[in-house]
Parts: C-alpha cells; structure tokens; sequence
C-alpha cells in the first residue's frame, strides 16, 4: 500500500494515534472513506476517493486540478474525515481563532 497515491498514509496514521494494528486500521480508514478494504490499494480508485473528500493527492501536471487540496487544507481535512488529532491543523485552527 502507498502513501499519496492510495491511502497508506490514512492507514498508517491511525496505526500511530490509535495504535491500531493494520487489518483495524484498514477496516476502519476504508469505513470513513466509503470503501472497501480492497480499495485502498488501488490508485485510480483512491485518487478519485481522495480528491472528492479534499485527502490530497500527489500533484502532476495529468492529475493535479485546480480545486484540489494541498498541503494544510488536506490536513484539516484528513482530521475531519478520520476523526483523528493533526498538530499542524490543530495549530492552524489556535493560530487563526483570534
């Protein structure tokens, strides 16, 4: 399973704040995505998946659009989607509420 190109970093992410053990995490990602497990691994279904839900995808001249979340939008969202704490979103969300 890949990193930006399926969902391994999703999967990987809840193994580490949840400390799930992989067929958990995959279960659960899969779940908050819509998908099957199976799914996660494949990268036409995830790119579509991911640029839908705001994930972030790797960015290439044939795959990057202009609405596409980048960087600390995909962040927030991916803390949104999978319910998890993100330092980086968590700070974004201190720094800009006043």
């Amino acid at each position: 399973m890949g990193g930006l190109r399926t969902a391994g970093d999703l999967v990987a992410r809840m193994q580490m704040t949840r400390r799930m053990r992989l067929p958990a995490a995959k279960a659960y990602v899969a779940e908050r995505l819509g998908v099957t497990p199976g799914d996660l691994s494949d990268p036409v279904t995830m790119a579509d998946v991911r640029r839908e839900m705001g994930l972030g995808t790797i960015p290439t001249e044939d795959t990057a659009g202009p609405g596409d979340a980048l960087a600390i939008e995909a962040k927030l969202n991916i803390a949104r989607v999978l319910d998890v704490p993100v330092r980086s979103a968590e700070r974004l969300r201190e720094l800009t509420r006043g």
